[in-house]
């Protein structure tokens, strides 16, 4: 029977990085898709960090990603407030189309 060690959590963790990296660079037009992209980022980061964590015996990683997702959620709550707010103003969110932040 195998058993899971630390390189298998971390490969992990770097193929959905790579994957949130890549889909940030294939899609630069649609604003949600790009939201996503970092969230996975972000909980590919946090799983590196619970890895860690149990594999040391050490709490301070699963405590350091608690709050990291406090700062995601509060991150996705004001992103797609802002996309609300873009969508009826402009009736789209394509990143190509919104200019008007422009100095």
């Amino acid at each position: 029977m195998m058993t899971l060690t630390l390189g298998h959590f971390l490969s992990l963790g770097a193929m959905l990085f790579a994957l949130s990296v890549i889909g940030i660079f294939l899609n630069r037009k649609n604003l949600i898709v790009l939201l996503m992209a970092i969230e996975l980022m972000l909980l590919a980061v946090n799983m590196n960090f619970v890895a860690f964590s149990h594999f040391l015996g050490d709490m301070h990683g699963q405590v350091f990603v608690f709050f990291i997702l406090t700062v995601a959620a509060a991150e996705s709550a004001i992103g797609l407030a802002i996309l609300v707010l873009l969508f009826r103003n402009k009736n789209n969110i394509n990143v190509d189309e919104l200019n008007s932040l422009k100095g």
